[in-house]
Protein backbone atom coordinates (compact mmCIF):
# COMPACT_ATOMS: atom_id res chain seq x y z
CA UNK A 1 0.00 0.00 0.00
CA UNK A 2 2.92 2.53 0.52
CA UNK A 3 4.60 1.61 -2.62
CA UNK A 4 1.34 2.16 -4.47
CA UNK A 5 0.94 5.42 -2.23
CA UNK A 6 4.71 6.29 -2.78
CA UNK A 7 4.31 5.70 -7.16
CA UNK A 8 1.13 7.96 -7.16
CA UNK A 9 2.88 10.09 -5.18
CA UNK A 10 6.04 10.44 -7.51
CA UNK A 11 3.59 10.05 -10.74
CA UNK A 12 1.63 13.95 -9.25
CA UNK A 13 5.00 15.73 -8.86
CA UNK A 14 6.29 14.36 -12.41
CA UNK A 15 3.09 15.66 -13.84
CA UNK A 16 2.94 18.72 -11.25
CA UNK A 17 6.64 19.69 -12.66
CA UNK A 18 6.21 18.98 -16.02
CA UNK A 19 2.70 21.33 -16.28
CA UNK A 20 4.69 24.40 -14.08
CA UNK A 21 7.33 23.72 -15.85
CA UNK A 22 5.22 24.41 -19.53
CA UNK A 23 3.99 27.79 -17.36
CA UNK A 24 6.85 28.51 -16.52
CA UNK A 25 8.61 28.45 -20.13
CA UNK A 26 5.91 30.26 -21.75
CA UNK A 27 5.93 33.18 -18.95
CA UNK A 28 9.76 33.47 -19.45
CA UNK A 29 9.35 33.00 -23.46
CA UNK A 30 6.90 35.47 -23.34
CA UNK A 31 8.13 37.87 -20.88
CA UNK A 32 11.70 37.53 -22.70
CA UNK A 33 10.24 37.92 -26.16
CA UNK A 34 8.92 41.44 -24.83
CA UNK A 35 12.24 42.29 -23.64
CA UNK A 36 13.79 41.73 -26.52
CA UNK A 37 11.29 43.36 -29.51
CA UNK A 38 11.67 46.51 -26.71
CA UNK A 39 15.68 46.33 -26.89
CA UNK A 40 15.08 45.92 -30.95
CA UNK A 41 12.94 49.25 -31.21
CA UNK A 42 13.92 51.21 -28.71
CA UNK A 43 17.79 50.69 -29.50
CA UNK A 44 20.48 51.15 -26.29
CA UNK A 45 19.80 54.25 -25.40
CA UNK A 46 16.02 54.17 -24.34
CA UNK A 47 16.18 50.34 -24.04
CA UNK A 48 18.73 51.20 -21.26
CA UNK A 49 16.45 53.36 -19.14
CA UNK A 50 13.81 50.69 -19.42
CA UNK A 51 15.84 48.08 -18.42
CA UNK A 52 16.79 49.67 -15.65
CA UNK A 53 12.93 50.25 -14.88
CA UNK A 54 12.37 46.43 -15.13
CA UNK A 55 15.40 45.83 -12.67
CA UNK A 56 13.71 47.61 -9.77
CA UNK A 57 10.56 45.98 -10.64
CA UNK A 58 12.35 42.87 -10.25
CA UNK A 59 13.63 43.74 -6.96
CA UNK A 60 10.70 45.10 -5.89
CA UNK A 61 9.17 41.38 -7.06
CA UNK A 62 10.25 40.62 -3.48
CA UNK A 63 6.89 41.30 -2.39
CA UNK A 64 5.38 38.75 -4.96
CA UNK A 65 7.89 36.53 -3.72
CA UNK A 66 7.30 36.76 -0.27
CA UNK A 67 3.86 36.27 0.26
CA UNK A 68 4.01 33.25 -2.70
CA UNK A 69 6.88 31.53 -0.36
CA UNK A 70 4.99 32.50 3.17
CA UNK A 71 1.69 30.84 1.92
CA UNK A 72 3.32 27.87 0.15
CA UNK A 73 5.35 27.07 3.14
CA UNK A 74 2.55 27.49 6.12
CA UNK A 75 0.19 24.92 4.15
CA UNK A 76 2.81 22.61 3.34
CA UNK A 77 4.61 21.97 6.32
CA UNK A 78 1.11 20.10 7.38
CA UNK A 79 1.51 22.44 10.83
CA UNK A 80 -1.67 24.84 9.28
CA UNK A 81 -4.98 24.21 8.23
CA UNK A 82 -6.04 26.17 5.16
CA UNK A 83 -9.69 27.16 6.47
CA UNK A 84 -7.61 28.49 9.83
CA UNK A 85 -4.57 30.10 7.97
CA UNK A 86 -6.34 31.58 4.53
CA UNK A 87 -7.79 34.53 6.23
CA UNK A 88 -4.77 35.88 7.40
CA UNK A 89 -3.06 35.12 4.25
CA UNK A 90 -5.47 37.37 2.67
CA UNK A 91 -5.49 39.93 4.88
CA UNK A 92 -1.35 40.02 4.57
CA UNK A 93 -1.67 40.18 1.22
CA UNK A 94 -3.75 42.65 0.93
CA UNK A 95 -1.88 45.32 3.07
CA UNK A 96 1.52 44.27 1.85
CA UNK A 97 0.45 45.58 -1.73
CA UNK A 98 -1.04 48.44 -0.95
CA UNK A 99 1.73 49.12 1.65
CA UNK A 100 3.80 48.77 -0.98
CA UNK A 101 2.70 50.37 -3.94
CA UNK A 102 2.34 53.54 -1.57
CA UNK A 103 5.68 53.86 -0.24
CA UNK A 104 7.12 53.31 -4.38
CA UNK A 105 4.88 56.31 -5.14
CA UNK A 106 6.48 58.16 -2.59
CA UNK A 107 9.38 57.90 -3.62
CA UNK A 108 8.82 58.59 -7.39
CA UNK A 109 11.52 61.38 -7.31
CA UNK A 110 14.26 59.30 -5.85
CA UNK A 111 13.10 56.31 -8.31
CA UNK A 112 13.55 58.83 -11.40
CA UNK A 113 16.83 60.21 -10.20
CA UNK A 114 18.77 57.38 -9.13
CA UNK A 115 17.47 55.37 -12.75
CA UNK A 116 18.73 58.33 -14.56
CA UNK A 117 14.82 58.36 -16.31
CA UNK A 118 14.05 62.16 -16.83
CA UNK A 119 10.43 60.23 -16.55
CA UNK A 120 8.74 61.01 -12.76
CA UNK A 121 5.39 59.35 -15.03
CA UNK A 122 7.31 56.34 -15.78
CA UNK A 123 9.16 56.20 -12.52
CA UNK A 124 5.58 56.11 -10.84
CA UNK A 125 4.31 53.49 -12.84
CA UNK A 126 6.77 50.96 -10.71
CA UNK A 127 4.31 51.83 -7.56
CA UNK A 128 1.53 51.19 -9.50
CA UNK A 129 2.67 47.86 -10.99
CA UNK A 130 3.94 46.59 -7.70
CA UNK A 131 0.09 46.14 -6.96
CA UNK A 132 -1.68 43.83 -8.64
CA UNK A 133 1.73 41.76 -8.96
CA UNK A 134 2.20 41.53 -4.91
CA UNK A 135 -1.56 40.42 -5.16
CA UNK A 136 -0.80 37.80 -7.33
CA UNK A 137 2.07 36.42 -5.12
CA UNK A 138 -0.55 35.94 -2.26
CA UNK A 139 -3.04 34.36 -4.21
CA UNK A 140 -0.06 32.16 -5.79
CA UNK A 141 1.33 30.86 -2.77
CA UNK A 142 -2.29 29.66 -1.95
CA UNK A 143 -2.26 27.58 -4.89
CA UNK A 144 1.52 26.66 -4.78
CA UNK A 145 0.61 25.15 -1.14
CA UNK A 146 -2.64 23.15 -2.70
CA UNK A 147 -0.39 22.00 -4.85
CA UNK A 148 -2.89 23.00 -7.69
CA UNK A 149 -0.12 23.21 -10.69
CA UNK A 150 -2.65 23.19 -13.49
CA UNK A 151 -4.24 26.73 -12.26
CA UNK A 152 -0.56 28.05 -10.83
CA UNK A 153 0.72 27.10 -14.51
CA UNK A 154 -2.22 29.27 -15.78
CA UNK A 155 -1.29 32.29 -13.78
CA UNK A 156 2.63 31.89 -14.69
CA UNK A 157 1.67 31.61 -18.59
CA UNK A 158 -0.97 35.25 -17.57
CA UNK A 159 2.09 37.03 -16.71
CA UNK A 160 3.58 37.07 -19.50
CA UNK A 161 1.50 36.07 -22.68
CA UNK A 162 -0.28 39.59 -22.22
CA UNK A 163 2.51 41.46 -21.71
CA UNK A 164 4.31 40.36 -25.09
CA UNK A 165 0.56 40.88 -26.57
CA UNK A 166 -0.04 44.08 -25.66
CA UNK A 167 3.45 45.43 -24.62
CA UNK A 168 4.92 45.24 -28.00
CA UNK A 169 1.87 46.70 -29.63
CA UNK A 170 2.21 49.77 -27.72
CA UNK A 171 5.80 49.59 -28.13
CA UNK A 172 5.65 49.50 -31.83
CA UNK A 173 2.88 52.27 -31.98
CA UNK A 174 4.70 54.25 -29.26
CA UNK A 175 8.67 53.39 -29.06
CA UNK A 176 9.42 55.59 -25.99
CA UNK A 177 10.42 53.43 -22.61
CA UNK A 178 6.99 54.92 -21.10
CA UNK A 179 4.64 53.49 -22.80
CA UNK A 180 6.43 49.72 -22.42
CA UNK A 181 6.49 50.53 -18.60
CA UNK A 182 2.54 51.59 -19.18
CA UNK A 183 1.70 48.37 -20.75
CA UNK A 184 3.37 46.24 -18.03
CA UNK A 185 1.50 47.91 -15.13
CA UNK A 186 -1.77 47.12 -17.46
CA UNK A 187 -1.30 43.93 -18.05
CA UNK A 188 -0.63 42.73 -14.43
CA UNK A 189 -4.16 42.71 -13.60
CA UNK A 190 -4.84 39.28 -16.18
CA UNK A 191 -2.82 36.83 -13.54
CA UNK A 192 -4.57 38.61 -10.74
CA UNK A 193 -8.31 37.96 -12.72
CA UNK A 194 -7.22 34.36 -13.14
CA UNK A 195 -5.77 33.59 -9.81
CA UNK A 196 -8.91 34.95 -7.94
CA UNK A 197 -11.19 32.72 -10.69
CA UNK A 198 -8.82 29.28 -10.03
CA UNK A 199 -9.91 29.98 -6.34
CA UNK A 200 -13.42 30.92 -6.58
CA UNK A 201 -14.44 28.03 -4.61
CA UNK A 202 -12.35 29.27 -1.37
CA UNK A 203 -14.18 32.07 0.90
CA UNK A 204 -10.83 34.74 -0.14
CA UNK A 205 -12.10 37.37 2.89
CA UNK A 206 -9.67 39.38 5.18
CA UNK A 207 -9.45 38.97 8.57
CA UNK A 208 -7.90 40.62 11.67
CA UNK A 209 -8.71 37.67 14.44
CA UNK A 210 -6.69 35.84 16.08
CA UNK A 211 -3.95 38.62 15.81
CA UNK A 212 -1.39 36.20 16.97
CA UNK A 213 -1.55 33.93 14.29
CA UNK A 214 -1.64 36.99 11.95
CA UNK A 215 1.67 38.57 13.42
CA UNK A 216 2.83 35.20 13.35
CA UNK A 217 2.50 35.07 10.03
CA UNK A 218 3.60 38.91 9.08
CA UNK A 219 6.76 38.02 10.79
CA UNK A 220 7.13 35.09 8.82
CA UNK A 221 7.02 37.11 5.48
CA UNK A 222 9.46 39.95 6.59
CA UNK A 223 12.17 37.50 7.71
CA UNK A 224 11.56 35.10 4.07
CA UNK A 225 10.81 39.02 2.04
CA UNK A 226 14.14 40.39 3.44
CA UNK A 227 15.99 37.25 1.99
CA UNK A 228 14.96 37.89 -0.94
CA UNK A 229 14.88 41.06 -1.21
CA UNK A 230 18.81 40.70 -0.68
CA UNK A 231 18.92 38.24 -3.20
CA UNK A 232 16.84 40.08 -5.56
CA UNK A 233 19.17 43.85 -4.69
CA UNK A 234 22.22 41.70 -5.85
CA UNK A 235 21.13 40.03 -9.08
CA UNK A 236 20.06 43.65 -9.87
CA UNK A 237 22.43 46.28 -8.55
CA UNK A 238 24.90 46.02 -11.12
CA UNK A 239 23.07 47.52 -13.88
CA UNK A 240 22.24 50.38 -11.85
CA UNK A 241 25.58 50.48 -11.36
CA UNK A 242 26.60 50.20 -15.03
CA UNK A 243 24.27 52.81 -15.49
CA UNK A 244 26.76 55.48 -13.36
CA UNK A 245 30.08 54.35 -14.07
CA UNK A 246 29.37 53.42 -17.77
CA UNK A 247 28.67 55.38 -20.84
CA UNK A 248 25.40 55.43 -22.29
CA UNK A 249 26.40 52.82 -24.91
CA UNK A 250 28.14 50.61 -22.94
CA UNK A 251 25.59 50.74 -20.18
CA UNK A 252 23.24 49.52 -23.00
CA UNK A 253 25.28 46.80 -24.18
CA UNK A 254 25.69 45.89 -20.19
CA UNK A 255 21.88 45.33 -20.44
CA UNK A 256 21.84 43.26 -23.49
CA UNK A 257 23.61 40.95 -21.75
CA UNK A 258 21.77 40.73 -18.85
CA UNK A 259 18.89 39.97 -20.76
CA UNK A 260 20.67 36.57 -21.38
CA UNK A 261 21.71 36.40 -17.88
CA UNK A 262 18.25 36.69 -16.69
CA UNK A 263 16.99 34.14 -19.06
CA UNK A 264 19.26 31.60 -17.21
CA UNK A 265 18.36 32.78 -13.93
CA UNK A 266 14.57 32.00 -14.65
CA UNK A 267 15.30 28.85 -16.81
CA UNK A 268 14.93 26.51 -14.45
CA UNK A 269 12.49 28.62 -12.07
CA UNK A 270 10.11 25.70 -11.93
CA UNK A 271 12.53 23.01 -10.33
CA UNK A 272 12.52 25.60 -6.98
CA UNK A 273 8.38 25.94 -7.71
CA UNK A 274 7.82 22.53 -7.84
CA UNK A 275 10.33 21.56 -4.73
CA UNK A 276 9.63 24.20 -2.48
CA UNK A 277 6.67 22.28 -1.02
CA UNK A 278 8.71 18.71 -0.66
CA UNK A 279 11.21 21.05 0.91
CA UNK A 280 9.04 22.68 3.58
CA UNK A 281 7.70 19.50 4.68
CA UNK A 282 10.72 17.26 4.44
CA UNK A 283 14.03 17.42 6.93
CA UNK A 284 16.53 15.79 4.63
CA UNK A 285 18.58 16.88 1.97
CA UNK A 286 17.60 15.17 -0.96
CA UNK A 287 15.45 17.04 -2.32
CA UNK A 288 17.13 20.04 -2.03
CA UNK A 289 20.44 18.33 -3.39
CA UNK A 290 19.00 17.25 -6.74
CA UNK A 291 17.49 20.56 -7.67
CA UNK A 292 20.37 22.37 -7.17
CA UNK A 293 21.98 19.77 -9.09
CA UNK A 294 19.19 20.41 -11.56
CA UNK A 295 19.67 23.70 -11.96
CA UNK A 296 23.86 23.55 -12.60
CA UNK A 297 22.99 21.01 -15.55
CA UNK A 298 20.16 23.35 -17.23
CA UNK A 299 22.64 26.16 -16.69
CA UNK A 300 25.62 24.32 -18.64
CA UNK A 301 23.39 23.41 -21.21
CA UNK A 302 22.55 27.26 -21.57
CA UNK A 303 26.02 28.26 -21.35
CA UNK A 304 27.33 25.40 -23.85
CA UNK A 305 24.70 26.76 -26.14
CA UNK A 306 25.31 30.65 -25.78
CA UNK A 307 29.03 29.62 -26.59
CA UNK A 308 28.19 27.51 -29.59
CA UNK A 309 26.00 30.18 -31.18
CA UNK A 310 26.93 33.05 -30.39
CA UNK A 311 25.19 34.72 -33.26
CA UNK A 312 22.02 32.94 -31.95
CA UNK A 313 22.39 34.27 -28.59
CA UNK A 314 22.80 38.06 -30.28
CA UNK A 315 19.75 38.18 -31.78
CA UNK A 316 17.95 37.09 -28.62
CA UNK A 317 19.37 40.34 -27.01
CA UNK A 318 18.52 42.70 -29.79
CA UNK A 319 20.43 42.03 -32.48
CA UNK A 320 23.52 43.57 -34.82
CA UNK A 321 23.19 46.77 -33.03
CA UNK A 322 24.50 44.85 -29.42
CA UNK A 323 27.05 42.92 -31.57
CA UNK A 324 30.07 44.57 -29.48
CA UNK A 325 28.95 42.39 -26.94
CA UNK A 326 28.75 39.42 -28.51
CA UNK A 327 31.86 37.67 -27.11
CA UNK A 328 30.78 38.29 -23.69
CA UNK A 329 27.30 36.51 -23.80
CA UNK A 330 28.65 33.33 -22.87
CA UNK A 331 30.09 35.05 -19.82
CA UNK A 332 26.66 36.62 -19.48
CA UNK A 333 25.11 33.00 -19.33
CA UNK A 334 27.63 31.97 -16.55
CA UNK A 335 26.59 34.68 -14.79
CA UNK A 336 23.04 33.47 -14.85
CA UNK A 337 24.03 29.99 -13.97
CA UNK A 338 25.66 31.46 -10.59
CA UNK A 339 22.52 33.40 -10.13
CA UNK A 340 19.96 30.93 -10.65
CA UNK A 341 22.11 28.40 -7.99
CA UNK A 342 22.23 31.29 -5.80
CA UNK A 343 18.00 31.64 -5.77
CA UNK A 344 17.47 28.28 -5.27
CA UNK A 345 20.02 28.23 -2.18
CA UNK A 346 18.07 31.03 -1.02
CA UNK A 347 14.74 29.35 -1.01
CA UNK A 348 16.25 26.09 0.68
CA UNK A 349 17.00 28.19 3.45
CA UNK A 350 13.58 29.52 3.51
CA UNK A 351 11.83 26.54 3.21
CA UNK A 352 13.96 25.08 6.41
CA UNK A 353 12.90 28.31 8.31
CA UNK A 354 16.79 29.41 8.72
CA UNK A 355 17.52 32.21 6.46
CA UNK A 356 20.05 34.04 8.97
CA UNK A 357 23.24 32.99 6.52
CA UNK A 358 21.12 35.31 3.62
CA UNK A 359 22.16 38.13 5.78
CA UNK A 360 25.65 37.34 3.84
CA UNK A 361 23.98 38.51 0.82
CA UNK A 362 23.66 42.25 2.13
CA UNK A 363 27.27 42.30 2.75
CA UNK A 364 27.76 40.68 -0.85
CA UNK A 365 25.39 43.92 -2.61
CA UNK A 366 27.89 45.97 -0.73
CA UNK A 367 31.07 44.54 -2.37
CA UNK A 368 29.32 44.56 -5.62
CA UNK A 369 28.61 48.19 -5.33
CA UNK A 370 31.91 49.11 -4.05
CA UNK A 371 34.08 47.49 -6.03
CA UNK A 372 31.84 47.82 -9.04
CA UNK A 373 31.96 51.45 -8.85
CA UNK A 374 35.60 51.29 -9.65
CA UNK A 375 35.49 50.24 -12.95
CA UNK A 376 34.44 51.10 -15.92
CA UNK A 377 34.08 48.25 -18.72
CA UNK A 378 31.83 46.21 -19.59
CA UNK A 379 34.37 43.09 -18.95
CA UNK A 380 35.32 44.68 -15.84
CA UNK A 381 31.44 44.76 -13.93
CA UNK A 382 31.35 41.02 -14.91
CA UNK A 383 34.45 40.38 -13.36
CA UNK A 384 33.11 42.06 -10.15
CA UNK A 385 30.00 40.63 -9.83
CA UNK A 386 30.68 36.81 -10.87
CA UNK A 387 33.84 36.82 -8.32
CA UNK A 388 31.19 38.40 -5.80
CA UNK A 389 28.04 36.26 -6.13
CA UNK A 390 30.88 32.73 -6.84
CA UNK A 391 31.81 33.14 -3.12
CA UNK A 392 28.19 33.82 -1.58
CA UNK A 393 27.07 30.58 -3.71
CA UNK A 394 29.85 28.56 -2.12
CA UNK A 395 28.89 30.40 1.22
CA UNK A 396 25.18 29.92 1.22
CA UNK A 397 25.15 26.15 -0.01
CA UNK A 398 27.26 25.60 2.81
CA UNK A 399 25.25 27.06 5.19
CA UNK A 400 21.95 25.03 4.09
CA UNK A 401 24.25 21.98 4.58
CA UNK A 402 25.21 22.81 8.26
CA UNK A 403 21.62 24.50 8.49
CA UNK A 404 20.04 23.07 11.91
CA UNK A 405 16.79 19.95 10.81
CA UNK A 406 13.83 20.29 12.11
CA UNK A 407 11.89 17.49 13.06
CA UNK A 408 10.37 15.97 10.01
CA UNK A 409 6.99 16.92 8.91
CA UNK A 410 4.42 15.01 6.43
CA UNK A 411 2.54 17.17 3.80
CA UNK A 412 -1.01 16.75 3.90
CA UNK A 413 -2.84 14.85 0.99
CA UNK A 414 -3.51 16.40 -2.37
CA UNK A 415 -7.01 15.00 -1.37
CA UNK A 416 -7.45 17.07 1.25
CA UNK A 417 -7.44 20.53 -0.77
CA UNK A 418 -10.68 22.24 -2.42
CA UNK A 419 -11.85 21.05 -5.54
CA UNK A 420 -10.53 23.05 -8.33
CA UNK A 421 -8.15 23.16 -11.49
CA UNK A 422 -5.96 19.92 -11.85
CA UNK A 423 -3.44 19.02 -9.86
Amino acid sequence: MSSAAGSSDAASKLRGGGGVAAGVLVMNVTTYGFTIACAHILGPTDYGALAAWMNVLLVVNVGFLGLQATAARRLSSGEHALDDVEPHLVRLTLVTSFVLGAALIVLTPVIDTTLQLDDWFMAALLGLSVVPLTITGGLSGILQGERRWGALSAVYICIGAPRLILGVALTAWRPDPRWAALSVAVTLLVPVAVALFALRDRTLRPSSRDAAGLGSLMRELLHNSQALLAFFAVSNVDLIVARHTLDEHDAGLYAAGLILAKAVLFLPQFVSIVAFPSMAADDSSRTFIAAVLSVVGLGALATLATALLPGLALIFVGGSQYDDVRSKLWIFAVLGTLLAILMMAVYGLIARGGSRSVYLTWLALAGIIAIGLTVHSVSGMLTVVIAVDAVLVLVLLVAHQLTTATPSREAPPVESYPAGWDH
